[in-house]
């Protein structure tokens, strides 16, 4: 499956309606956001039941600001809704395979008993951002 432009427009629904979604922020000035970028497609390609997403964060400059993107490119991997993977710098090919392998394989029963009670630690939740489409 190609990867799709994602806008601060359909960035929820695509999160919230699809099982794996992987979220490349990038730009197109940016040097290792380039060296990624093949990698990021042909992996996409090896794994048709996930999305493969992109970001451009010049023209997304409120949807990277909403995500903390701070370096570029920076990799998000969200299961079911929950984001489960943020981190900067461009992954080689083998290592960004293995994460999406990794994502499949999770026990997301287990991830949403562990996210809970972590919601739970941190009080009524009011004290920390939160967005739409958080699961209840």
């Amino acid at each position: 499956m190609p990867t799709v432009d994602l806008t601060a427009t359909d960035f929820t629904s695509t999160i919230e309606d699809n099982g794996i979604v992987l979220v490349d922020f990038w730009a197109d000035w940016c040097g290792p956001c380039k060296m990624f970028a093949p990698w990021y497609e042909e992996v996409s390609q090896e794994h048709t039941d996930v999305v493969f997403a992109k970001v451009d964060t010049e023209s997304e400059q409120a949807l990277a600001g909403t995500f903390g993107i701070r370096s570029i490119p920076t990799l998000m991997a969200f299961r079911d809704g929950i984001l489960l993977y943020k981190e900067a710098g461009a992954l080689p090919k083998e290592a960004l395979g293995q994460l999406v392998d990794q994502v499949k394989a999770l026990d997301m029963d287990d991830v949403r008993r562990q996210v809970a009670e972590a919601e739970a630690a941190a009080g009524d939740g009011h004290d920390h951002a939160d967005h739409e489409g958080h699961d209840h």
